[in-house]
């Protein structure tokens, strides 16, 4: 059982717990009531802090609606004051404006544009609020007026400002490209800074206000007529500057030249004069048949003496004219190709001065209409040209085809740069340069086609053949004319493949060209070797066709040879060299046949066999004296004739001289050692009248006058 003392002490415990739960719900009740009042009393202090804002807001409204229909009254009476100040200054526009448009833009431009943009806008105002106010008619005609002016001023400045641009500054933007520093680029000022600045203003200001394009129209009229004296007057500076110095630079320019290596310059027309007067000689001369040869032969020979002296006492009376046609064919030709690049350099400098002026949308038509005859101008003297060497085509003047080939070149050398400039013309302008080029394309073809058929067909005509056997001048200007195709072997193989209707044309190609111009320059060859054999049937002598053939084969390998033809020519024909050696060592051997005439009577195989110490027949004394006279009187024969002609080449000559003093001397000495101490003559110096030396030294005086 549990104590009694231990239960009542629980007991009190429970006890104690109980009071401790009272007093803390007595308190929490108690707290919960003044909560309780505590809330009642804000809601009570809100209720009325509610109520006193209700009384304040009923108060304060219609004191502000009010307070702010006086400041919109105010803000209207402000705005309608202010319209009223704007319209009434469209009143007075005419009349604070009228003396600065009477006096125009000069010397105040933009001034005036401030008083041509009030002036339009009055304009604007009257014709939508008033269309019937007399103000509107009087702003109108004032406006116009100024619009006149406007336009007078930029045509005013254009024409007062727009000068030829000087040859010199036109060479030197020319040779720009070449000679100058990257950095260095060379730009030109065509109007001063502050006129162009004022021709931009103007141009501007018409195009979005007055809407108005007649100033495009004045702008490239006037530019059109200044291009076109800048290039007149380059042709001119090459006229009046017709020494053969070059053409001068300016200093400026002079000056900046880099030390460094250029590219190599345009071949000028001029480098081809020899070849064009040689040319035009044998063409008129040789191919025709009507006139003696042509008096120009450049290969040695006593002949070719005469004929310089013959020469030159011709040119000593003609010198003047034709001296001077020369030259002035050639400043020509040199001043058009000068021409060409300084219409795109032109061209470029003018098309940026006008994308500052004219607006974007017209800039390529304004831009078409202002090179159009500038460029037409071009064109027709190039068809000049054309026309002219189709006329001497067909005079037989195949110099002019040299004429063509610098031209052409040059054209399609510039045609990259043509395109370029004239990229987004119209197409009839862009095909203008092509049709050039065709055109003489098709005219050089033509010509090159027909040289080599009257290469051909040269007449053989005795009068026109080299007395001496040296070359004929179909040879030389024929090699001359197919030395100046070096210059120009892209030009002319382009002129080839243009009348091909091949597969292989249409797909054209460098290599190609190549392989035409080959094929041509093998073709006047071959026609030139059958025309040679021909001609070499004119000589009655054998041994002087054989001399011809000779020199002619050698002169044609040699100037292969120098002129590096022979690369070309090995394009399509690789044994051409040893074809032409071969040639050349058969007319030697031809040649060589001259001289059994001579040797026969001296062989060994055609005496009889004369025992030691018997003494001779009378037979055979008779037999031996034919044979030294025999040898004697054709020694003397063909040294006198053979004398005469003429081996222009020293090597060749010394060659021929020296094989032929050995066969000779070898056995003219065999046959004196046999018979020259036989007793066939009581006079042995009748007969043997030369000695082995003296022999020698005969055939060495061969193919010289002068000895």
């Amino acid at each position: 059982m549990i104590p009694t003392e231990e239960v009542s002490a629980r007991r009190r415990e429970i006890e104690y717990k109980l009071k401790q739960e009272e007093l803390t719900l007595s308190f929490i009740k108690d707290s919960l009531e003044k909560s309780d009042q505590l809330t009642k009393n804000m809601v009570a202090i809100l209720s009325s802090f509610e109520s006193r804002l209700m009384k304040l807001e009923n108060s304060i409204i219609p004191v502000y609606k009010q307070t702010e229909n006086l400041q919109r009254l105010q803000e209207n009476v402000e705005k309608t004051l202010s319209c009223l100040d704007h319209v009434i200054s469209y009143y007075h526009v005419a009349k604070d404006t009228e003396k600065i448009i009477k006096e125009g833009p000069t010397g105040r431009l933009e001034e005036y544009l401030n008083c041509m943009d009030k002036i339009q806008k009055a304009v604007e105002y009257f014709q939508d609020n008033n269309p019937d106010s007399p103000e509107l008619n009087r702003v109108k005609s004032l406006f116009e007026r100024g619009k006149e002016s406007l336009e007078s001023e930029f045509r005013s400045l254009m024409t007062r400002h727009t000068k030829p641009v000087p040859p010199i500054l036109i060479l030197d933007l020319i040779s720009g490209d070449d000679d100058m520093e990257p950095q260095e680029e060379m730009f030109l000022e065509h109007l001063p800074e502050g006129v162009l600045h004022d021709i931009i203003r103007i141009s501007g200001w018409l195009v979005e206000n007055g809407r108005n394009q007649d100033f495009m129209t004045v702008y490239f009229q006037i530019r059109s007529v200044q291009l076109d004296r800048s290039i007149k007057g380059l042709k001119d500076h090459f006229r009046k500057n017709s020494s053969s110095t070059g053409v001068p630079y300016s200093p400026a320019i002079q000056n900046k030249r880099k030390d460094t290596p250029t590219k190599k310059p345009v071949k000028r027309p001029g480098t081809i004069r020899k070849a064009q007067n040689l040319l035009k000689q044998y063409s008129q001369h040789g191919l025709d048949g009507k006139k003696g040869a042509s008096n120009l032969i450049p290969m040695e020979g006593h002949e070719h003496d005469l004929r310089v002296k013959h020469l030159s006492d011709a040119l000593s009376d003609k010198h003047g004219p034709a001296a001077g046609r020369d030259d002035v064919f050639d400043i020509e030709i040199d001043a058009y190709i000068h021409c060409v690049s300084a219409f795109v350099k032109l061209a470029q400098s003018e098309y940026q001065l006008l994308t500052d002026i004219v607006p974007e949308h017209h800039q390529k038509k304004t831009f078409d209409s202002l090179i159009q005859e500038s460029l037409d101008n071009l064109i027709m003297e190039g068809d000049n040209i054309v026309s002219a060497a189709r006329k001497a085509i067909i005079r037989h003047d195949y110099s002019a085809v040299l004429t063509i080939f610098p031209i052409l070149k040059h054209l399609k050398q510039m045609k990259p740069e043509f395109d370029q400039v004239l990229q987004g013309t119209a197409a009839g302008t862009k095909n203008k340069l092509p049709g050039l080029i065709t055109s003489m394309e098709t005219t050089g073809a033509k010509a090159l086609e027909e040289f080599a058929d009257n290469i051909k067909n040269d007449p053989d005509k005795e009068y026109n053949m080299p007395k001496d056997g040296t070359v004929h001048e179909l040879t030389s200007n024929a090699i001359l004319f197919l030395q100046q195709l070096l210059d120009f072997q892209e030009t002319a193989g382009a002129m080839l493949a243009s009348q091909e209707t091949s597969s292989s044309a249409s797909s054209y190609s460098s290599e190609f060209s190549r392989r035409l111009l080959s094929t041509y320059i093998c073709k006047v060859l071959g026609n030139l070797q059958l025309n040679l054999l021909s001609k070499s049937k004119v000589y009655e002598d054998p041994a002087l066709s054989a001399i011809f053939l000779h020199n002619n084969y050698n002169y044609i390998l040699k100037s292969l040879e120098k002129s590096e033809l022979i690369q070309l020519v090995a394009v399509t024909q690789k044994t051409a060299e040893r074809s032409y050696r071969e040639l050349i060592e058969q007319q030697i051997q031809t040649y060589q046949r001259s001289w059994l005439k001579v040797t026969d009577y001296i062989l060994e195989r055609n005496l009889p066999v004369f025992q030691p110490g018997v003494k001779l027949k009378d037979k055979e004394r008779q037999m031996i004296k034919e044979r030294f006279k025999g040898f004697n009187d054709g020694l003397e024969e063909l040294c006198k004739i053979q004398k005469a002609w003429a081996i222009p080449d020293m090597e060749q000559r010394d060659k021929i001289r020296r094989a032929q003093k050995t066969i000779v001397k070898e056995t003219y000495g065999a046959f004196l050692n046999r018979y020259g101490n036989v007793p066939f003559t009581k006079n042995p110096e009748k007969y043997i009248k030369y000695q082995v030396e003296q022999v020698g030294e005969m055939i060495e005086k061969l193919f010289d006058t002068s000895a």
